[in-house]
């Protein structure tokens, strides 16, 4: 069991998109997150459009310091490759989501931005850039602003490895590397936060990083016990379910044990066990 869950993909674009929103939260109120946004009829979408909803609002995370009205986001999770060709994908999704406004020039493109994160550094997508004669500077420790000619939108590439760790603990937890100092900041900050929404969006990105990093997270909890507790609250609901699904399969093999050795009916072993009747239905299912 164990190593088949091992084997399982880790999906980590539900723990970006819940880092996306908790990096503006500051800002949360003048922005608008559509997650996987369609562009067609057909299966084409972007990860994450942003839409800032007042014009004259400055976002105070510096990942936002370029955006316009229309932020299209694309992220690659450490699994994935970032060449020259995702690139040009990204800022084709822009294209389109620009044709595709009810009226001509509903969706301007000097207000449509494209941001593209991934945690290493594109080097053979950066080489390849200067190369079609495209400018790369950074802006911010780990925020490259794309220009030139052939640019069509405003464009940043965020290596979110290099990102300023005192301001972004949460892009730093989205790694199969996660370093102990970045748990604990994440941890310390995401207990201060106390909303319902934002309270996911901390439960889908611990989701991410504590599967792809279960060793230092187990780690920490024996050596911490003020850190275990903290991860415990933020996670309670996943704990919770965890212990009922323990619970359940514990009951299920106790009443496989019943049925074999004494040749008994299922209804028989779940009323020897004094199993309640409205629970019985979902024991026969996996039985």
């Amino acid at each position: 069991m164990a190593d088949s869950l091992e084997a399982v993909k880790i999906q980590w674009h539900p723990g970006f998109y819940g880092a996306a929103e908790l990096e503006f939260l500051a800002n949360k109120n003048e922005l608008e997150f559509q997650r996987e946004f369609h562009l067609s009829k057909e299966p084409v979408r972007m990860d994450l459009l942003i839409i800032k909803k007042l014009a004259d609002v400055r976002i105070e995370n510096e990942l936002g310091h370029i955006f316009k009205k229309y932020n299209v986001v694309e992220y690659k999770s450490p699994d994935d490759a970032l060449s020259i060709d995702d690139y040009y994908k990204t800022v084709g999704y822009a294209c389109l989501y620009k044709g595709l406004g009810e009226t001509v020039d509903q969706i301007p493109a000097d207000e449509l931005t494209v941001s593209i994160f991934r945690e290493s550094y594109p080097r053979e997508m950066f080489e390849a850039m200067k190369n079609l004669g495209l400018e790369i500077k950074e802006k911010y420790p780990g925020i490259y602003y794309i220009s030139g000619k052939q640019a069509l939108f405003d464009t940043q590439i965020v290596v979110t490895k290099q990102l300023d760790k005192g301001i972004h603990h949460i892009l730093h937890v989205l790694s199969k590397n996660v370093k102990e100092e970045d748990v604990r900041a994440f941890v310390e900050e995401a207990v201060q936060i106390s909303e319902t929404g934002d309270k996911n969006n901390v439960d889908a990105v611990l989701q991410v990083s504590v599967s792809a990093n279960k060793e230092i997270y187990e780690a920490i909890r024996r050596c911490d016990k003020v850190m275990c507790e903290a991860l415990r609250e933020l996670m309670k609901e996943d704990f919770e379910k965890k212990e009922q699904e323990t619970k359940q399969e514990t009951l299920l093999e106790t009443i496989r044990n019943l049925m074999d050795s004494m040749k008994w009916t299922a209804d028989q072993a779940m009323t020897a066990m004094k199993i309640p009747d409205a629970d019985r239905r979902k024991y026969n299912a996996r039985l």
